[in-house]
């Protein structure tokens, strides 16, 4: 590290703050450190730094602040298997998808000395402050995120949208409308790919999406819009809770679910099975992805030099009373 600060003409400190990824250092400094790391063919040996600096048995987490369920699951799995296996969790959340905001979150953790970091946000694009931070600390991501050098866990969120529409088509339905979560998110926008194709694979129209936020109020008012298409009698919603939305509003507009309008959406959170009716829903292994996250960026704690080896988690279809065949009347089945 000191031939390395020679070379570029900064203290020592400067070059561990550029290999920390702490993105408070100036673009052309940051630049002048990693010219001079190449040039020299340094490496840092992950093991002397925890040696010196004392191993925190930390591990960070860039989490989205939300009240979504599924958030909070996936932190969870990753709290019980990081405990499980003796290491304590730092999480870093952020109100905004935006680079920076994430940026911000990863130096906070910086700070605090995490010897990993499981970045646990819809990353759609990434930049150069991300990608050197991710080079100097080990990084695994979930939610389908991606940067150059990160291993990924991620739940296959194009099956989950198939096995959604492929269900209705098999129940009769000419063809599947879809209420899509926003488009910033990775997961809103595979899941739209993965209805379509599976519309198109059919030969099936494909109608145009409506879009919401997650949230049941978005959910309803796009089932104010659905509910007002005669033929209309398939929908996927891209989430239990915008689900619920959907289904007051269809009652509210005299649209019975499943008689008029069969209805699946994706996650089975716990309310799922007590809604009225109950979802049939695709559910997404919350708890797991999270401990699976935890279980590969040890596994890269402690064989730094293993091949990276991407893990994509699949997803079930559970059904239960809000799908049924087109045009059944009241007291069928």
């Amino acid at each position: 590290m000191a031939d390395v600060a020679r070379a570029a003409g900064v203290s020592a400190q400067t070059v561990s703050r550029v290999l920390s990824g702490h993105p408070h250092v100036q673009d052309h400094t940051r630049a002048r450190v990693l010219a001079a790391v190449e040039q020299l063919g340094y490496r840092r040996n992950n093991a002397a730094r925890m040696l010196s600096s004392g191993r925190s048995r930390t591990i960070g987490v860039v989490t989205l602040q939300t009240t979504f369920y599924s958030r909070a699951a996936v932190t969870s799995g990753i709290e019980n298997a990081a405990k499980a296996a003796g290491y304590a969790v730092s999480t870093a959340t952020t109100t905004s998808l935006d680079t920076s905001a994430i940026e911000a979150a990863l130096s906070r953790l910086a700070d605090q000395d995490v010897e990993g970091v499981i970045l646990s946000v819809p990353l759609l694009h990434s930049s150069p402050r991300i990608e050197h931070f991710t080079r100097a600390v080990p990084t695994i991501t979930i939610d389908g995120s991606r940067t150059d050098t990160t291993e990924v866990v991620a739940v296959d969120q194009a099956l989950a949208a198939r096995l959604a529409t492929r269900h209705l088509l098999d129940l009769g339905h000419e063809t599947v409308w879809h209420i899509a979560g926003p488009e910033q998110w990775l997961e809103a926008g595979n899941r739209r790919e993965g209805w379509r194709a599976a519309l198109e694979e059919a030969g099936r129209p494909v109608p145009p999406p409506l879009e919401g936020d997650w949230s049941p109020a978005s959910g309803y008012r796009a089932g104010l819009i659905l509910g007002r298409i005669p033929d209309a009698t398939a929908v996927f919603v891209a989430s239990d809770e915008m689900a619920f939305g959907v289904i007051r509003a269809l009652a509210e507009l005299g649209r019975r679910v499943p008689d008029d309008v069969s209805l699946v959406s994706v996650d089975d959170i716990d309310l799922a099975a007590y809604c009225s009716p109950p979802l049939t829903t695709v559910a997404q292994p919350f708890t797991r992805t999270g401990e699976l996250a935890v279980a590969h960026l040890l596994r890269h704690l402690t064989a730094p030099d293993a091949v990276a080896i991407p893990e994509t988690v699949e997803p079930q279809l559970v059904v239960r009373g809000s799908t049924a065949p087109p045009g059944r009347e009241l007291g069928e089945g």
